[in-house]
This record gives structure tokens, C-alpha cells and sequence, in this order.
């Protein structure tokens, strides 16, 4: 499916310099953002104390998360699950101040409302330990995902072609996570999943142009490499707008209207996505290019007539 086709390819590569140029700039700002600032972990990653109240009426979320705030928590999460009247709260640890007398405080304030009907169903105490763990835990998960995409690629394709996407992917991660890290906004552990989505999407686009590589080497014999990847690229723009428009409305609309659960989510698949298709497109592809990709690393040479390897050397037509 096409909204349109582009008849004269495009000369993306003419400008992978300067692109690849910009994207390290990026890269290394994102670098010095999270070795200078670091990442705003949230309470699964730091500890804190986790509670569980159950309301008589499906309560209004942003009312729960105003009356913990006004209690002088930071940083507080406040979330749905089960049902509608079941309700999760993530306060971060504070000195001094005990995981019960934390909750105390947090029930008394929920209380105030006696037609609410507020019972508390479980209060935990999630250590530093667990926290270290999560992130320990996430980092293997990013390297396996890394790994596996390696093995993937270099089987399907060409090492070459392995090489240039999981820079590209890393670039994308890295990017994000310096959003993160500029911004100060909370990374939680839906944010390394929605890391991790973006992975495997871009992989996805990274995929779909080597197809399109691949298959232009062996149609068109006299198009030197820079001129395949023009092609490939031009002629999936279509396709591109329609599946990351399509993915990119599905994510803006858990932005704007999922609330703050799915806030930082949305907001990290958004950037994800949009550098996504970029290093796709540009840096992969460039890389590619540079690392000497070539046609006769994509597609089996034929063997000649009268060749001692060719298997019907010598029978009978």
C-alpha cells in the first residue's frame, strides 16, 4: 500500500556527512547529559514504600495525586490496577521518615472524605537492593535485545549491515536517555520498556531498507552502492509515513490523554520513534555505505557455464 511513489530517487547519502555530522553532536550532548546530570530514577529504581487503597466509587486519579502531593511528596506515582476503585501508590523514600509512617500519613489524608469509603489493602517497603537489581536487570535486557539483534541481522543480511544498525539503534537509546537526563524527567520501569520498544521498531526500519537494498543490487547490476541506498530509501518513504504516522497517533494519544501513568511512557516512545526513522534512514544506511557494503555481499554470484563448481558442469541440456 502507497499514498504516493517518488519517481527519482532522492540523494539522501549526497548529505550523510553532514546528517552523521549532527547525530554525533547529539550523541555526545546526550553523553555529557547523563554522565553530568544523570537520570531522575523512580521509586523502583531508588526505593520507596508502595501502597494499595481500594475506594467504595472509582475515584478521580489527578484528585489522589494532588491530595499526596500536598503532603510534600515528590515524585509521587499514582495509578489504577485490577479495577477502577483499586488504586497503586509509589512514594519515594524520605530520611527519617518510616515506610509505615508514610502510609499513615498518605490514608489519613485520603480519609478526610468519609463518603469515599478509603481502605488500605497493602503497604511494602521496596529496598535499594531491589532497586539495584531492576537496574541491573535492565541492563542485561538491553544487551541481550543488542546482542540478539546482531546475530539477527548478520544472518539475515550482512555483517556489515549488523554493525550499522546496532550503532544506530544505541544512538537512538542513548538520545533518549539524554532527554531524560536534560530534562530531569522521571525514569520509571514503563520508560525502559518503551526503551526497549524502540529497539526492536527501529530494527524494523532498518530491516524494511536493507530488504529494499538488497533487492535493488540484484535488479539494477550497474547502480553503484551510494545510488542503491538513494533508491531503497526513496522507495519506502511511503510505507515509513504510513506505519510510524499510524504508530506515532496510537502514541501521541496515550500522551495527551492516558494520564500521568502513561506520560513518560508515551513521551519516550515519541522521541524513540522520531530518531528511529532517522538513523534508520540516515545513520544506518550511511554506515553501511562507509563500511563498504557491496552487492557482491548481498547476492550470490552465478556461477559461470563450464565452472568446476558449477553442479551441471558438464551434463547434457
Amino acid at each position: 500500500m502507497e499514498f504516493f511513489r517518488i519517481r527519482r530517487d532522492i540523494p539522501f547519502m549526497r548529505h550523510a556527512l553532514v546528517l552523521n555530522a549532527v547525530s554525533i553532536l547529539t550523541f555526545v550532548a546526550a553523553v555529557f547529559f547523563l554522565l553530568h546530570r544523570g537520570l531522575h530514577l523512580s521509586v523502583e529504581f531508588t526505593g520507596g514504600t508502595v501502597m494499595e487503597v481500594n475506594y467504595a466509587q472509582p475515584p478521580e486519579l489527578e484528585a489522589v495525586r494532588k491530595a499526596v502531593a500536598g503532603l510534600g511528596f515528590q515524585d509521587v506515582q499514582v495509578q489504577n490496577f485490577g479495577t477502577a476503585r483499586d488504586v497503586m501508590i509509589r512514594l519515594p523514600a524520605q530520611k527519617g521518615v518510616s515506610s509505615a509512617q508514610q502510609s499513615e500519613r498518605v490514608l489519613t489524608a485520603l480519609q478526610t472524605d468519609p463518603a469515599a469509603g478509603v481502605s488500605l489493602r497493602r503497604v511494602e517497603f521496596v529496598g535499594p537492593q531491589v532497586g539495584e537489581e531492576l537496574a541491573t536487570d535492565g541492563l542485561k535486557a538491553l544487551g541481550v535485545v543488542v546482542l540478539g539483534i546482531m546475530v539477527y541481522l548478520a544472518f539475515r543480511f550482512e555483517w556489515k549491515f549488523a554493525v550499522a544498525t546496532v550503532l544506530a539503534n544505541l544512538h537512538d537509546v542513548v538520545i533518549i536517555l539524554g532527554f531524560f537526563a536534560f530534562f530531569q524527567w522521571e525514569f520509571s520501569l514503563a520508560v525502559l520498556a518503551a526503551v526497549l520498544a524502540v529497539l526492536g521498531y527501529s530494527v524494523n526500519e532498518s530491516v524494511v531498507i536493507f530488504d529494499r537494498v538488497r533487492e535493488t543490487f540484484r535488479r539494477q547490476r550497474k547502480m553503484d552502492t551510494e545510488a542503491v541506498i538513494n533508491h531503497a530509501i526513496t522507495s519506502t518513504i511511503s510505507r515509513t509515513i504510513i506505519t510510524h504516522g499510524s504508530t506515532q497517533m496510537m502514541v501521541l494519544s496515550m500522551f495527551f490523554f492516558g494520564g500521568a501513568t502513561l506520560h513518560y511512557f508515551s513521551l519516550a516512545l515519541t522521541i524513540g520513534i522520531l530518531f528511529g526513522i532517522y538513523s534508520s534512514c540516515f545513520v544506518a544506511a550511511a554506515i553501511a555505505m562507509w563500511l563498504g557494503v557491496k552487492r557482491e555481499d548481498l547476492v550470490k554470484p552465478v556461477a559461470a557455464k563450464g565452472d568446476a563448481n558449477d553442479p551441471n558442469n558438464g551434463a547434457q541440456v
